[in-house]
């Protein structure tokens, strides 16, 4: 069903692509057909269930109702997270009583996802389409700007559906997986992998890879069931070949990355990185950073041929180029260009505070005259900086 409705359009205009450059006949027509929403969500949600029971490690759920609830749980609804039966199905026969506390929780992580996606998401969104949209028309600084503000609309856009999402199952009593996990803050490729989109990676983990043999098999084999995980995944996102790429982009990394592991480890004896963790976990991080967000320019890009001259442009005549007359063509007023680079300073600031836990949970065993400042804050931010226009969830569409 899945390659019925997303995919049978994309393979067969290349099937068709290779009939006409072999000049063949190939009657095979385009199909119009509307797009069952969530339809991505709800397969995969339901593919983990069959799975679980098919393996023994879940009893199958003999009321359809119940079943139905799982696959049609609507705060997930269109975009996850995607969770387990394990995790899921029971809590539907749980008693769930009002807990003031719990009830709390949710509507703070609810509205702090909200100010994520209006708030910053939207705002970066703006001058992310005004340039990705005409790449031609631009090089060096406004593609550097456009593509760090991706970097980020994509997180805030994503993470904020999925904060709302769980905060929302939260206030009615039921607990879903955490999907992010401060992932601009990984050391490595892999290491994003597992923290970002964690109900998807897991998913292709624990039914994709591990399936296919995971990493207890030949290097050989391995590399193979990387590539296979990443380029699913990579489909998964959508029928487009900017997406296969970026998968396999993604898997070939960490492939090269396993590869020269001990070629770096040498590296950090000779230079004496290993005696300076601080600068070395530094390092690693912005490193990894700057590789997610070259490859964020494949996943955002509307063909190939555009990703490939955004990455030959970016820093494509800096130095000769007045970095405040290219401000001027992101589509964006320069105070509100501002608030978006404000934006993302506060938004690590935050993570950086998380590292020892929520921060709504450190709040709600503060004193009242703290907490509900902090509160008030948050949902001015919201009204008074927030962009309410027409722009939906990012992963809306996959």
């Amino acid at each position: 069903m899945l390659v019925i409705f997303i995919y049978f359009n994309f393979f067969n205009a290349n099937f068709e692509a290779i009939a006409r450059f072999f000049h063949l006949n190939y009657p095979v027509k385009f199909v119009r057909i509307i797009l069952p929403i969530g339809l991505s969500f709800h397969t995969f949600q339901s593919l983990s269930y069959v799975i679980e029971v098919y393996r023994g490690k879940q009893k199958a759920e003999h009321n359809f109702g119940i079943y139905s609830l799982y696959v049609m749980f609507y705060p997930q609804l269109v975009a996850g997270p995607i969770e387990r039966p394990q995790n899921l199905l029971h809590q539907f026969y749980e008693k769930h009583n009002f807990e003031y506390r719990r009830v709390a929780d949710g509507l703070k992580l609810m509205a702090w996802g909200m100010f994520k996606k209006i708030v910053i998401a939207d705002r970066l969104a703006i001058a992310v389409n005004y340039v990705y949209n005409n790449p031609h028309d631009y090089t060096g600084f406004a593609l550097i700007a456009a593509t760090i503000f991706f970097t980020y609309q994509i997180y805030c856009d994503f993470s904020g559906y999925s904060d709302i999402a769980i905060g929302a199952a939260q206030v009615m009593g039921f607990k879903l997986m955490d999907n992010f996990n401060r992932p601009y803050f990984s050391r490595s490729l892999a290491e994003f992998w597992k923290r970002w989109h964690i109900s998807l990676s897991s998913w292709f983990r624990d039914y994709v890879y591990i399936a296919l043999g995971g990493n207890r098999v030949a290097k050989l084999k391995w590399t193979v069931n990387i590539l296979i995980t990443f380029l699913i995944s990579g489909l998964w996102h959508g029928a487009n070949w900017t997406y296969v790429v970026w998968g396999a982009v993604n898997g070939s990394i960490i492939i090269f990355s396993s590869f020269t592991k001990k070629i770096r480890e040498y590296c950090l004896r000779i230079t004496g990185l290993a005696k300076l963790p601080a600068l070395h976990r530094g390092i690693q991080v912005s490193i990894t950073f700057l590789t997610v967000s070259l490859l964020w320019i494949i996943f955002r890009a509307n063909n190939i041929s555009e990703a490939v001259y955004i990455m030959r442009n970016l820093f494509s005549g800096i130095a000769r180029v007045n970095i405040t007359s290219q401000f001027k063509n992101l589509g964006m007023p320069e105070s509100e260009l501002a608030i978006g680079v404000f934006l993302i300073i506060f938004l690590e600031i935050i993570h950086v505070i998380q590292r020892h836990g929520s921060i709504r949970h450190m709040l709600a065993d503060k004193p009242a005259y703290l907490r509900w400042p902090v509160y008030y804050c948050l949902l001015l931010g919201i009204v008074c900086f927030g962009e309410f226009g027409k722009n939906q969830f990012i992963y809306f569409q996959f």
